[in-house]
């Protein structure tokens, strides 16, 4: 399951990765990005918590790769990823080579703390 939120005030998405993310999910979460974003300025940021991946199915792959062109074509500032175990990276490094351009900023913390902290310096 996807959970997908935005603060306008702190500009900040949020998009949550829970147990078994299925391609019929990711596809919703797809929709759920873009409503969200429509009227969203450049230079907003992106915080993708996967603390709680079980797993993913592989016909999510392209739907996480629509939610990655939507951040860049709306001009997403950053990128910053909570992946506390390292095997259960779903390929969102790979992904990235090809879905985001170099000027938008990406970082993956093992903890939620140490994602925040990083925010907290971009102000």
């Amino acid at each position: 399951m996807y959970s997908v939120e935005l603060d306008r005030s702190k500009r900040l998405l949020g998009i949550n990765a829970l147990q078994r993310v299925t391609g019929e999910q990711a596809k919703q979460a797809v929709q759920r990005v873009r409503e969200l974003l429509h009227d969203v300025a450049p230079g907003f940021r992106v915080l993708a918590d996967f603390r709680w991946l079980d797993s993913m199915d592989s016909g999510a792959a392209r739907h996480v790769a629509e939610i990655m062109d939507a951040f860049a074509e709306k001009g997403v500032a950053s990128v910053t990823r909570v992946m506390p175990d390292p095997h259960k990276d779903i390929g969102l490094n790979i992904l990235s080579q090809f879905h985001y351009g170099p000027e938008i900023k990406i970082a993956t913390f093992e903890t939620l703390a140490d994602a925040l902290q990083s925010m907290l310096g971009e102000f």
